[in-house]
């Protein structure tokens, strides 16, 4: 039986807020006679907008934007534009993004130093409706497990990284002082970690915190 998907071009949307960047994936997208870029966005906040106008077949999203992240926006084409399949370029090859991604309704992660080729095949795998997922990350992701911090530990943790003291993170989250060092003291014993510094490096390097 012929297959009815394979004499069609393929539509993709390319978002990434580097320019250069997108304007390297979209020219070697358009190389290719079954691929054919129909929409650019920079920024998280456009990509809906512009993919509702532009009906694209596959979208390939980097996940840090500005305005909404891309596991946000993967959420969204998913519920308003189902028939578009997401696949997240990254540079960020972190356990937490992947899992996120994919809970969100992406069906494809891959890192960008992919060589071209194989970039160029996860569009194809992923409009024939296969997942693409960076099998290094994969097995990362599996064996870290899932991230164990709840919404609330990783907004104190994330802080860390913005301000210097318990009073500063109190102020700054409307939370009192003791909550904040009860949510601190957890998260640092579920990242094995011996500080809040060092539980924030842990849990942003894995991807948690975001």
């Amino acid at each position: 039986m012929t297959d009815p998907m394979a004499d069609r071009t393929i539509r993709v949307l390319v978002a990434d807020d580097q320019s250069l960047v997108r304007g390297a994936l979209v020219a070697l997208l358009d190389l290719e006679s079954d691929l054919e870029v129909v929409a650019e966005a920079g920024s998280g906040d456009e990509v809906v907008e512009v993919a509702l106008r532009a009906r694209p077949d596959v979208a390939l999203l980097d996940i840090q934007m500005p305005g909404r992240d891309g596991i946000a926006v993967a959420a969204e084409l998913k519920e308003r534009l189902p028939s578009c399949r997401v696949i997240m370029c990254t540079t960020f090859a972190r356990p937490g993004y992947l899992v996120r991604a994919m809970d969100a309704g992406a069906v494809g992660f891959i890192v960008k130093d992919v060589s071209p080729e194989d970039l160029l095949e996860a569009v194809r795998r992923v409009y024939r409706g296969l997942r693409v997922i960076d099998p290094a990350l994969a097995a990362e992701s599996v064996m870290i497990g899932p991230n164990p911090l709840t919404a609330r530990e990783r907004e104190v943790l994330a802080s860390v990284d913005r301000f210097g003291t318990i009073s500063e993170m109190s102020a700054a989250l409307h939370l009192t002082e003791g909550t904040i060092r009860n949510h601190l003291s957890s998260a640092i014993g579920k990242t094995a970690a011996r500080t809040r510094a060092e539980a924030f490096r842990i849990a942003e390097g894995r991807g948690w915190l975001t």
